[in-house]
C-alpha cells in the first residue's frame, strides 16, 4: 500500500438533493456536422446507464450514470452546491436520508462541471424508490489527500480508500497507476482553462473519427481510469509537454462540438514522477463492485 496522509483528513457530511433533469428553453444541441439534435441529457435518475457501461453509443447527450445530486441555498446562491462539489470525492459513501429510499447506500462516482452535479451509484433496489428532491448525504473525505513520499504528485477528488483499491504500486522508485486507456491532450475539449480541478470534469472530443480509432476512444467505459498525456492539471487545466493527468470517465458521449465523455481529475504530476500501465480492468465499477459489477441481476444487465 502506498503511504498517504489519510489519518490527517477531515470527514465532513455534505448534503444534496436528487437533481431534476435539465433542458434549456431551446433544447436543440448542434453537432460538429451542423445537425440539430434533441436527446436526454443531464440530471435525474438514470436507470439503465451505469458505471461499467460504454461511454459512447447511446442516444444521449452528457447523460450522467446513476443519480445526479446538487445542493441549493435558500438565498439563491450557489455556495452550498460549491461545497458539495468540492468536498465530495470519488469513492465516498453516500446515504439516502429522506423519502421512500431512506437508508439506501451508494458511492460517489464522479463530478460533472457546468451543471455542477455530484454523481452517485446506488443499487437498483434504491434507484427504484428514489425521486427528484430526495436528500443524499455524502460523507466527504479526501480533500487534502497527499502522498508524503511523493509530494510532487497532486491528488484531487479521491477518497483514500478508493486510492488504495486502484492498484497504485511503486516500480523503480516511482508510483505506477493502472489505466484502461491513454488519451492525448490534443483531443481534450470542454473544461480546458478552468482555475482548479477540485470539481468538474474535462471532455474527450469524439468528432475526429481517425483519433477515435487510433486511441480506442470508442471502447471507453463509464468509470474507466484513464491517463491524459501532456495535460497539466496541477493548477487548473492546461496543455504542457511531459505532464500527466489521471482521471475517471464520469458521463456519456455528447453532441456538441468540443464535448464528449467527461473525465474528473484524480491525479496530476509529470511523467518523471508518475507512470501508468495499461489494465483493461481499471474501472471504478470493478474496483468497488458497483454499477454493472453489482451482484443484483438488474444492475448487472441480466
Amino acid at each position: 500500500m502506498v503511504k498517504t496522509n489519510e489519518d490527517l483528513l477531515v470527514e465532513i457530511g455534505v448534503v444534496g438533493e436528487v437533481a431534476p433533469v435539465r433542458l434549456s428553453g431551446t433544447p436543440y444541441r448542434i453537432s460538429p456536422d451542423g445537425e440539430p439534435i434533441i436527446l436526454p441529457g443531464t440530471g435525474g435518475i438514470t436507470y439503465n446507464v451505469r458505471v461499467g457501461d460504454p461511454a459512447g453509443g447511446w442516444a444521449a447527450d452528457h447523460v450522467e450514470p446513476g443519480v445526479s445530486v446538487q445542493s441549493r441555498d435558500r438565498d439563491g446562491s450557489r455556495n452550498a452546491n460549491a461545497g458539495l462539489n468540492v468536498l465530495a470525492c470519488v469513492g465516498n459513501p453516500a446515504l439516502v436520508v429522506s423519502g421512500d429510499a431512506k437508508g439506501g447506500r451508494g458511492v460517489v462516482t464522479g463530478k460533472h462541471g457546468g451543471v455542477e452535479h455530484v454523481l452517485v451509484d446506488f443499487p437498483t433496489s434504491v434507484l427504484d424508490k428514489l425521486v427528484t428532491g430526495d436528500r443524499i448525504l455524502v460523507r466527504a473525505r479526501g480533500l487534502g489527500l497527499a502522498l508524503p513520499d511523493f509530494p510532487e504528485i497532486r491528488i484531487f477528488n479521491l477518497d483514500p480508500g478508493f486510492l488504495q483499491k486502484m492498484g497504485l504500486r511503486i516500480r523503480g522508485g516511482k508510483p505506477v497507476v493502472p489505466v484502461a486507456r491513454v488519451i492525448p491532450a490534443g483531443v481534450m475539449g470542454s473544461g480546458l482553462g478552468v482555475s482548479h480541478c477540485y470539481s468538474g470534469d474535462y471532455d474527450i472530443q469524439m468528432s475526429d473519427e481517425e483519433a477515435v480509432s487510433e486511441h480506442g476512444l470508442d471502447k471507453l467505459r463509464l468509470g474507466d481510469i484513464v491517463a491524459i498525456t501532456d495535460a497539466d492539471h496541477r493548477f487548473g487545466r492546461s496543455v504542457r509537454r511531459g505532464a500527466l493527468a489521471v482521471g475517471v470517465v464520469v458521463h456519456t458521449e455528447c453532441v456538441m462540438s468540443g464535448h464528449g465523455p467527461g473525465v474528473t481529475t484524480l491525479m496530476a504530476a509529470s511523467r518523471e514522477s508518475l507512470e501508468f500501465e495499461i489494465s483493461a480492468g481499471a474501472n471504478i465499477a470493478k474496483y468497488l463492485r458497483i454499477g454493472r459489477a453489482r451482484k443484483d441481476k438488474r444492475a448487472a444487465g441480466k
